[in-house]
């Protein structure tokens, strides 16, 4: 796209706010264009922030007023409110969108979504930035929270040239686009990335327990004493519980796999561990160091 470019940001917290400022601070793009940042939010809170921070040009009162000139939607939202705001798009402001924009998220969750923006029949294209922290909202955004970091693009038909500003827009926020299925990215993000979110949660609840009534014996003693090896295994426990739920449910099956997974391996160290005469520390040894010899293998 030649000349003036427009994007807009429906939903407005960390990423969106990180990729506003990364765009600001950025080198113009290919093509020339100069970009005008529109942002609405449902409580406009980190919008108005962006506007005095000069980081967005105008907060949009609806999400119609933020997307009928834009010729990129970016919806900048977890993924249960990012399928609602596919159908938003898709309702009676749907006629509003350009001819030839494009629309795309920031959710790390894709099967559904793409599959659901394609039911509607939207100009969409899947987006994933590998990058975040575990605080929300605008106030805690970062201009430089993608560089280097592998941005998932995921067309809705693989040979969709739309896709292309997608790519246009990773790169000039510093993150290095990856074309992928939503099949795959689905299954890799649900091991790397959903598996230890959810290990974390369970780690609190094995030993924390999960409530007020849940006070596991130990558990005063063990709080006392716990240091960076408790902080580190715990921070994504911290993260936002709406979020968090809604990345479980959107990639529940790959998620669950993954699950299983750990319990057969959880499974195999109790064998070990309750071995008759007790564990043979050479054998623990070994499978320590297989285990870190797996995580050192060249990619």
């Amino acid at each position: 796209m030649i000349g003036h470019m427009e994007i807009a940001f429906v939903g407005f917290g960390l990423i969106g706010g990180s990729i506003a400022r990364a765009l600001r601070g950025s080198t113009p793009s290919p093509d020339g264009a100069v970009e005008r940042l529109v942002a609405w939010s449902p409580t406009g809170r980190g919008c108005a922030e962006a506007l005095a921070d000069g980081v967005i040009d105008d907060v949009a009162a609806t999400i119609a007023d933020a997307t009928d000139t834009a010729d990129l939607v970016v919806l900048a939202a977890p993924p249960l409110a990012t399928l609602d705001l596919l159908d938003a798009l898709a309702g009676p402001g749907s006629a509003r969108l350009k001819p030839e924009a494009v629309v795309t998220d920031v959710a790390s969750a894709k099967a559904r979504i793409v599959e659901r923006a394609a039911l509607l029949e939207l100009p969409f294209v899947g987006g994933h930035p590998m990058a975040g922290l575990e605080t929300t909202g605008y106030s805690t955004s970062r201009a430089d929270l993608f560089i280097d970091r592998p941005w998932i693009v995921v067309p809705t038909e693989p040979n969709d040239e739309r896709a292309e500003a997608v790519d246009d827009l990773a790169r000039r926020v510093g993150a290095r686009p990856i074309r992928m299925n939503a099949v795959a990215h689905d299954r890799a993000v649900a091991a790397i990335s959903h598996l230890p979110l959810l290990l974390s949660a369970a780690l609190v609840g094995a030993v924390a327990g999960d409530g007020p009534d849940s006070q596991p014996e130990g558990w005063a003693d063990a709080r006392t004493l716990a240091a960076s090896g408790w902080r580190d295994m715990t921070r994504l426990a911290r993260g936002d519980a709406t979020m968090a739920a809604g990345i479980a449910v959107t990639n529940a099956t790959p998620l669950a796999a993954q699950v299983r997974a750990v319990r057969a391996e959880l499974d195999a160290w109790l064998a070990l561990l309750e071995a008759d005469g007790g564990p043979d520390a050479e054998e623990v040894r070994e499978r320590f160091a297989a285990l870190r010899r797996r995580l050192d293998e060249p990619g």
